[in-house]
């Protein structure tokens, strides 16, 4: 069955729309056009704010409707989350009432063109979503491999989300495969020939990952039902010769208009557009997304390398605090039970002790120290040092990651690499971030002894002894950068 027409015919079909399918059909315009066309001021300051191409492509790919959010449970994770949705439905319906009044005395057959716009335009919208959605998959880094901190997590201290990114992230291949599938159902939503098994396709793998962070929690479901919207009103167009066709067993010619390019400079001009457009979000958006993954290291995770030759899992031989040395009990909650030095410069401890929980998916900042993903979705008393080197008077420079820090901080110092803690250590800074210096001594054992005064003020002497393990998943499927080498 072909279910596009001729690319440059006129539409057969002279059938005349009913009064309820106008009404109907301009409701559904109206709500699509302000599903689709941003509405927040802020979508527009931020853009225009430090322009740059990438900006732009990222924006119309990533544009969400977001007029209100409800401070709740349900309004992170739940239905509350779709209030916007009903917002705008009721200001669709309003419109599409206000519509049908100033047209009443005119005689409109029907709305095949607009009809046909509307689709073209919802078409495009999905294809950028999903090409950018799967973008962030293909070069893996939306679900990175659990840290070695998060796989000594106990089960029961995973918020749903937590368990389910890192359940995907545990296998870079089922990753990257579903990346690929998005970009390809993107690309498929760019021919009026492949729009219905796109559509199909849009609806049926967007549902799943609905469901998916309906069900965990995971923050992403009003995003991807969105697409599940959008697909479902394309494939209206097609239900009846569908059902016709394998239903009933009848023959189908489908009679969809489609407009009437004249000339060969209209022809000319439209091929050019859709071939820039389809260019600037395959190849220019893609490549875009691969030099920051690959060559900016944008990860969610942090990037600069940590102490050498330190990675893995720690058991705290001895802890001594203000020069009394403290004995391990499974409730303290100042003597660490554990520690665990990542290949990336983060140190981590636990200890029993209550901490906020962040709700957050993480996103890839440029500042290792304000990146969030590997202390979300967890509890358990763990505490997350960002740190810096100075191996030659043997000194690790840190800052408390468990904390929150205020706005001028986080503006600050956002987008480095490296913050250079050890000059910020002789500064106002030092207060102001909370800086510890701690020295250290590593053996050839695989040992590392640290000592220096924390962040509640205590002296503390802490030696630690790595506990060699290989974990069940096998290679770290780590996502690696071409910035620094571990």
């Amino acid at each position: 069955m072909s279910i596009a027409t001729q690319t440059w015919s006129h539409s057969t079909d002279d059938r005349i729309w009913g009064r309820s399918e106008k009404f109907i059909f301009r409701v559904a315009f109206i709500f699509l056009i302000l599903l689709i066309v941003p509405l927040e001021p802020e979508w527009y300051t931020k853009l225009f704010s430090d322009f740059s191409l990438y900006k732009l492509l990222s924006a119309l790919a990533g544009a969400r409707p977001g007029l209100i959010e409800i401070k709740s449970e349900s309004g992170r994770w739940g239905l509350a989350s779709y209030a916007t949705w009903g917002i705008l439905f009721l200001a669709a319906v309003v419109g599409g009432g206000i519509w049908t009044l100033l047209v009443r005395r005119r005689s409109i057959p029907d709305y095949n063109k607009l009809y046909y716009w509307i689709r073209v335009l919802v078409r495009y919208r999905i294809a950028i979503g999903l090409i950018a959605f799967g973008l962030i998959k293909f070069y893996p880094m939306q679900m990175p491999y659990p840290s070695v901190s998060n796989l000594h997590t106990e089960f029961g201290d995973y918020a749903p989300f937590k368990l389910y990114w890192q359940s995907v992230g545990l296998s870079l291949e089922y990753q990257v495969f579903l990346g690929a599938l998005e970009i390809i159902i993107g690309v498929l939503l760019f021919f009026r020939a492949t729009t219905a098994i796109g559509a199909i396709l849009t609806a049926g793998v967007l549902y799943n990952i609905a469901h998916a962070n309906l069900g965990y929690d995971g923050g992403v479901h009003v995003y991807s039902s969105y697409f599940v919207l959008l697909a479902l009103f394309l494939l209206v167009q097609y239900i009846p010769g569908i059902w016709k066709l394998f239903i009933k067993g009848e023959a189908v010619v489908p009679q969809h208009y489609t407009p009437d390019y004249k000339t060969a400079r209209a022809k000319t001009l439209y091929i050019a557009a859709k071939a820039i457009f389809i260019f600037l979000f395959l190849f220019v958006y893609s490549y875009y997304r691969y030099d920051m993954h690959f060559n900016q290291g944008r990860l969610k995770e942090p990037i600069l390398p940590g102490l050498k030759k330190s990675e893995g899992f720690y058991n705290v031989k001895s802890f001594v605090l203000n020069g009394d040395s403290l004995q391990y009990t499974p409730t303290d909650s100042v003597r660490w039970h554990n520690a665990v030095f990542e290949r990336y410069s983060t140190l981590s401890y636990k200890v029993c002790k209550p901490f906020d929980i962040r709700t957050g998916n993480g996103v890839p900042d440029g500042t290792d120290l304000f990146k969030e993903y590997e202390l979300t979705g967890r509890a358990g008393g763990r505490v997350y040092l960002y740190y810096e080197i100075d191996s030659l008077e043997r000194n690790l420079y840190l800052v408390d990651k468990n904390q929150k820090f205020s706005k001028t901080t986080l503006k600050k110092y956002a987008n480095k690499d490296f913050l250079g803690l050890k000059e910020l250590y002789k500064t106002h800074a030092k207060d102001t971030l909370g800086i510890l210096r701690w020295h250290y001594a590593q053996t050839g054992t695989g040992a590392i002894q640290l000592s220096g005064i924390d962040q509640y003020k205590d002296t503390i002497h802490v030696e630690l002894e790595r506990i060699p393990q290989v974990h069940a998943p096998g290679k770290y499927w780590y996502t690696e950068n071409k910035k620094y080498h571990y």
